[in-house]
This record gives structure tokens, sequence and C-alpha cells, in this order.
């Protein structure tokens, strides 16, 4: 079986049986042909591979200098389509099941400031070619930073979501799951009059004769929504506007922010981790360490002690 059908069948599996997102299964696709290209240069069939093939590919990722988070993403995928062969009885056996991974290295997530984020909502008020590119700027930084959604689920959130001045909003997460977010008066405001704004443009291009979309963030393009590349870059655009490090910028620190502010705020963290669409309140727990390296910066920069002395 020629290594294009094993990957398009796992990828359809995964899609129908687990709910994998389309960013999954792109990922998992590019991870899978990097090593159908590497196994076809040396002769190596997918269903010939045996546990040093594996482990030679591993150390061949290595030698390309690919960081240590891509090559345990690889090897991650390599064991789940062996794994899903063997269920199909592609295989009589699993050549990657046995082998350990590089692991990932255990990086703090970059966050902000509460000032950087006043300044970046701020920017939002006044950037954009027209007043409605500014309000709907506006309402994606404020829900993103209320609700501390992926940037995947703001963008395609439907308008349906947004009707009746919602109190909380109903977002589809990974694999389908479903969570209510609570939103703050500011990005409740926010939403109202990006919605009117929006409803009006809709109702003119009906009247024209356009298509409209279904979608609280419309574009013309072939997904119908603002794209997370899109919106990755007015992010940056923003971060410039407000004097803030575009490097310290993208849709994922906001998200960091989101979290690491409650919970320095006295968040349980039980409720971050429902809040973000967490499956395990490990994935959640990276965030107590945030706090701890915050306070521990505090300490030495504040109390009094731990400043050197004139005698010393």
């Amino acid at each position: 079986m020629h290594p294009r059908h094993w990957i398009s069948t796992f990828l359809d599996a995964q899609a129908a049986e687990l709910g994998a997102s389309p960013n999954t299964q792109a990922a998992y696709a590019r991870d899978l042909r990097d090593f159908g290209g590497w196994a076809e240069r040396k002769s190596i069939t997918f269903d010939s591979a045996t546990q040093p093939d594996v482990e030679d590919y591993l150390l061949y990722c290595d030698a390309q200098g690919l960081a240590q988070s891509t090559r345990a993403r690889r090897l991650s995928a390599i064991k789940q389509l062996y794994r899903f062969a063997f269920e199909e009885g592609w295989r009589t056996d699993n050549p990657a099941v046995q082998i350990k991974g590089p692991g990932r290295s255990k990086r703090l997530p970059k966050t902000l400031e509460v000032t950087d984020v006043d300044r970046l909502l701020d920017a939002a008020r006044t950037s954009g070619r027209t007043q409605n590119d500014q309000l709907r700027n506006t309402c994606l930084m404020q829900l993103l930073y209320a609700t501390g959604m992926r940037v995947t689920e703001l963008v395609s959130l439907p308008v349906s979501a947004a009707r009746g001045d919602p109190q909380m909003l109903l977002v589809q997460g990974k694999g389908g799951k479903e969570r209510m977010v609570p939103l703050s008066p500011p990005a409740r405001a926010a939403l109202s009059v990006w919605l009117t704004c929006r409803d009006t443009t809709e109702d003119e291009a009906r009247a024209a004769g356009k298509p409209t979309s279904q979608f609280l963030f419309p574009s013309r393009g072939k997904k119908g929504h603002l794209t997370r590349h899109r919106f990755y870059a007015l992010i940056k655009e923003l971060a410039v506007v407000a004097g803030v490090s575009p490097a310290k910028v993208t849709p994922h620190t906001l998200r960091h922010a989101f979290a690491t502010h409650l919970l320095a705020n006295g968040a349980d963290l039980r409720v971050i981790q429902t809040l973000l669409g967490h499956a395990d309140v490990a994935t959640t727990e990276i965030y107590t360490h945030v706090l701890d390296e915050r306070l521990r910066e505090l300490v030495i920069t504040h109390h009094p002690l731990a400043k050197p002395s004139d005698s010393d």
C-alpha cells in the first residue's frame, strides 16, 4: 500500500472518530509526509519499516537541526499512524511503540503585562482603514482577552453565537468539544457595536445580490471568515501602533495573558482549565509556574534584603 494511501486513510479516521481539527490534520500530514519522503529515499516502505528505521529517521531529524518539540511531535505522529495500522490489520506490530521520544522542553509561555494589553486594546480602537475595521478590531481584541479563546475558535465564531446580547459565548474547541465562556462588560459592549455594524454591511451585500456570511467576522475569502493568518498579521500591526514589541505579541500570548492575569487575581486553576478548554489540568498548571517566576522576580527586584547594601 502506498504511503499516501496510509496517510490519507489515517487522517480521515482521525477526523471522523476523534474530531481532529483541520489544523491538527495538516500538522499530521506534514510530519508523516516528511517521514514518507525519507523512507522512500531509503527504499523503505511503511509496511516494512522496523524500529531501527524509525530511530534512524529521528536521528536524521536531529541532524537537520529540528527543535526538540518538533522531533517529539513527529514521533508522536508516527506512533499514532502505526497504532492505527495495527488496529486495521495492516501491520502485525507497531515498530515505534518502544521508542522513547526526546520529550518537550518545559518552556514557560510568553505572556503580557496588563499595561501591554491595555495599550493593545487602545490601539485596536483607532487602527483600521475604516470605522468598520476599527470596530471589528476592537471586538476581536476584547473577545480574545476576555475569553482566552484560541485564534481559530475566535475567527470562526458563527454570528448566531452573538445574538441576543449574550453574557456568555458557546465556543466549539478542539475535537468539536463545546464550552461556555463568560464575557466582560467591555467585551459585550464591543460585540454589540460590532454586530450592528456587521449586520448593516451584510444587509447591503444581500441587497446587492452578493453572498452573505454566517460568521461573526465575515470575509469574502474562501473560508467566509477572517483567517487566522490575517488575524496574526493584524495583531502584529496593533503591537506596532501600541508601542509594544511585536516579538512579544501573538494571538496565543493574549490567551496566556488571559490565564495568567486570572490566576494572579485569585481564580481557581480548575476554572481556568474549563475556560481555556484544556482536556487535562496538567496543561493548565504551566501558568502556576509563570506566576511563580514572576513573583520571584518581584521579590528579587523589590525586596529590601534582596538588594546589595552599600557595604557590599
